[in-house]
């Protein structure tokens, strides 16, 4: 911290060196993660999750099996979703705080999407459509053309689930090398004020 004295007796005290150092890594810390784009991989998390779940509706209608039973659409949709708004949020406001937050909410995204890819693949294999059975002048009756549908709907969950997981690996990868190369400076909070302020020394008389 550097001080200045004039000849009144007062005090300045001019701007600190680590408060100079601390905005600058800020500044540097922003640009590291803008580069990395967090905007345009939130956006696509935040579309995932939104067909994910638009994309399930079918199952609904259909025979209710394990996916249906833990609701593994709708909860890997909104950790999608909340994983991309953070995301988004973190290219507008690039700090340290918001940095931990996302690089968590990334990783449980990540987690999850694998769990979910376990449970689809689970089920997938474990209903399968069956042989076509021909009743009348039908071609197959009404229940394989039901787990035909539910097959082929669950197939395209884990693929949007498999991308999503990739995704937010990614986005744990960018964050986690940024927070190692800035975390340093994370305790610089207490920084010196960056403008000159002025102390008058108490009247002795």
């Amino acid at each position: 911290m550097a001080v200045a004295v004039s000849r009144d007796m007062t005090v300045r005290v001019l701007e600190d060196v680590n408060a100079m150092k601390l905005s600058d890594r800020q500044q540097a810390l922003r640009a590291a993660i803008q580069k990395g784009e967090p905007k345009s991989l939130g956006v696509s998390q935040v579309m995932l999750g939104l067909m994910v779940m638009s994309y399930s509706i079918p199952l609904l209608f259909t025979e209710v099996t394990e996916v249906v039973l833990l609701g593994v659409p709708w909860w890997s949709g909104l950790t999608f979703i909340t994983a991309g708004v953070t995301a988004i949020i973190l290219d507008k406001h690039s700090n340290m705080k918001i940095l931990r937050v996302c690089l968590l909410v990334s990783l449980a995204s990540a987690l999850l999407s694998l769990v979910a890819v376990i449970i689809y693949s689970v089920d997938i294999d474990r209903n399968q459509e069956g042989s076509c059975v021909k009743i009348l002048y039908r071609d197959c009756s009404e229940k394989y053309y039901a787990m035909k549908l539910s097959r082929g709907v669950k197939s395209s969950l884990l693929l949007f689930t498999l991308a999503q997981m990739v995704i937010s690996s990614i986005v744990c990868f960018l964050l986690f090398r940024q927070r190692r190369s800035f975390g340093q400076y994370a305790s610089l909070s207490q920084a010196a004020p960056s403008t000159p302020t002025s102390l008058t020394p108490p009247d002795l008389n």
